[in-house]
């Protein structure tokens, strides 16, 4: 068994473990990072990329689909998935290959690779060959998705989201569990691209959303497309031949057997703490098993353990995981001299379509934060000018403020172009912006942001309780 003494000790190699190995770097000290996994974070292997990657070939196979609505009449569509699998696959090892080139850069003797474990508050043990001593460590060691245990009993038919990027075709038929951004997401990608898909939702929830009339609108706008099943719990999954029989129970106790293909689990993800022997390095733990820390610290307690990433299960997408890794892996090197980082303003995106945005303050936190001191503006899509003429104009937007300060505190919305309006929206929030200062801002014409402007009017009016004002300078479809 080898020994070796160093100041850091980061756990994981994704986007959080990688940021904070640089973070505590540095401060110029003596750091190694210890790879569990394959090297090429989550986001490039099976995440962010390359499901971008299967919705922009859904995206193209649906302009198809709606180009007659504008008069324009394209010939006999014809999806190769085999193609389209090809590009998916092709250009994600592109992506993990920029990320394999910032790791080959890192020196050979600061990579470990194996199962790390807590042997004591300030020893970690790597499978068999390793014991590291450090003063600081930081956890980054991710999240896996959740497949409950009875459903492996049907074999490699029952999936988790990485391995659809491996497919060298399309299926014929899927059926996924969980309404999430990314059981929806794929959902959408696979339905556009010729599979049939079934969504299994356990409750009424989608996406990430909490406002219950931008989830009505929701709901109403994605089932008019797909096959969304609210209410419906996958009872029993078997192994059928080449697939699955699902069998499904409705709200009305209503039990049904299907065939697909696959069937996708996508009901959540579950941080990779449970095996790091946290017991050993005596930290106190939540009722999930995660360590209990400082979000604008990421220390765990008072100790010199700090945690980023999905491992922290707090908001677990790549820019917060790089900024959690940045403020631990900052810390760490910095210890005992640990100070607050800069943790932004929420912001999350489905890339359904139409989309889904979320940034700020939701509504479900804010009914607890602010019951009775906020107000809500809001904007249908259906009639906005911009949208209309993209035939994209479904949707609405509601945006929340503050009363008394006239602070505006976020926004929640489906709709076109939210990946956009829920970045200017967010920076808004950020920069504590009133509502009164962002309608003082300019909006072009004819642009989606009109729309904003709209609900920000409503909203505005509300905050000063009395009624909208007569528009003196609304253009056509704002």
């Amino acid at each position: 068994m080898n020994t070796i003494r160093v100041d850091v000790a980061v756990i994981g190699n994704g986007s959080a473990g990688m940021t904070a190995y640089r973070a505590s770097r540095a401060h110029g000290k003596r750091v190694v990072m210890i790879a569990g996994g394959p090297y090429g974070t989550t986001c490039a292997r099976v995440g962010c990329m390359p499901s971008k990657l299967l919705i922009a070939a859904a995206e193209a196979a649906h302009a198809l689909t709606v180009a007659p609505a504008f008069g324009v009449h394209p010939g006999t569509v014809r999806i190769d998935g085999a193609a389209v699998m090809a590009r998916v696959r092709g250009e994600r090892d592109r992506f993990v290959g920029f990320v394999l080139e910032a790791i080959d850069e890192i020196p050979a003797e600061d990579k470990i690779v194996g199962r790390a474990r807590f042997t004591g508050p300030r020893t970690l043990q790597v499978d068999e060959h390793t014991i590291i001593e450090a003063e600081r460590f930081v956890i980054a060691t991710g999240s896996t998705p959740i497949v409950p245990a009875e459903w492996k009993h049907a074999g490699d038919r029952v999936i988790i989201s990485d391995d659809v990027f491996d497919w060298t075709d399309l299926p014929t038929s899927v059926a996924v569990a969980g309404s999430g951004v990314i059981g929806l997401e794929l959902s959408q990608a696979l339905h556009r691209l010729g599979v049939r898909v079934s969504i299994f939702a356990r409750g009424s929830s989608l996406a990430q959303l909490s406002d219950p009339l931008v989830l009505q609108v929701a709901a109403r706008a994605l089932s008019d497309e797909l096959d969304l099943r609210f209410q419906t719990q996958v009872v029993a999954l078997a192994k059928d031949g080449d697939g699955v029989l699902l069998t499904s129970r409705d709200a009305l106790g209503q039990e049904r057997g299907e065939r697909f293909d696959y069937v996708l689990a996508a009901i959540g993800r579950s941080p990779n703490v449970h095996d790091l022997g946290l017991e050993a390095a005596q930290l106190a733990l939540d009722r999930r098993g995660v360590p209990i820390y400082d979000k604008h610290t990421m220390q765990c307690g008072s100790s010199g353990i700090f945690i980023a990433g999905d491992a922290a299960d707090e908001r677990p997408v790549l820019p917060e995981a790089a900024d959690q890794g940045r403020i631990a892996g900052d810390n760490a090197g910095r210890y005992p001299d640990v100070q607050p980082g800069l943790r932004r303003t929420p912001l999350t995106v489905a890339f359904s379509e139409p989309q889904i945005a979320t940034l700020g303050a939701r509504y479900k936190d804010l009914c607890v934060s602010h019951s009775g001191r906020f107000a809500i503006g809001s904007v249908s899509f259906e009639n906005q000018g911009r949208s209309r003429v993209m035939l994209q104009n479904h949707g609405v937007l509601r945006v929340y403020g503050e009363f008394g300060s006239g602070r505006f505190l976020g926004a929640e919305m489906i709709g076109p172009r939210a990946e956009h309006l829920g970045h200017l929206l967010a920076w808004a929030v950020q920069a504590k912006l009133t509502v009164a200062a962002m309608l003082d801002m300019p909006f072009y014409h004819p642009v989606v942001e009109e729309g904003v402007r709209t609900a920000l009017r409503e909203l505005a009016a509300h905050l000063s309780r009395e009624e909208p004002p007569v528009c003196q300078d609304c253009t056509p479809g704002a």
